[in-house]
């Protein structure tokens, strides 16, 4: 089981409908690939909510394909995280992912 450590978590008032243990945008919604993030949600939330986002510490999120561990990471469209390109990094993984759909750990 991975665990988190989460040192600082905001609110953001969610503009769009958000997925759990995705990144997302300071206007509260889901982000273009490569964009900028304050954080992961920490549960889903609908349009209108405050939602909670995990800014700083060991933090779960859900990857987007496959990502080495020890990677740089940024954001796909979806608000998942990818292996970092041409994008703003995002963090650091701290496991690996084989492909889409599994929660890895990051260190931002």
């Amino acid at each position: 089981m991975k665990t988190e450590h989460i040192v600082l978590t905001i609110s953001i008032l969610a503009a769009v409908a958000l997925n759990k243990k995705r990144f997302v945008t300071s206007a509260g919604a889901v982000p273009a690939a490569g964009a900028w993030c304050p954080g992961v949600t920490n549960a889903g939330y609908d349009a209108g909510e405050q939602a909670g986002v995990d800014v700083q510490g060991v933090i779960l999120v859900e990857s987007g394909g496959a990502i080495a561990a020890d990677a740089e990471v940024q954001t796909d469209a979806t608000g998942c995280a990818i292996t970092k390109a041409a994008g703003v990094g995002l963090g650091r993984t701290l496991d690996a992912a084989s492909g889409a759909g599994e929660y890895i750990r990051i260190q931002r």
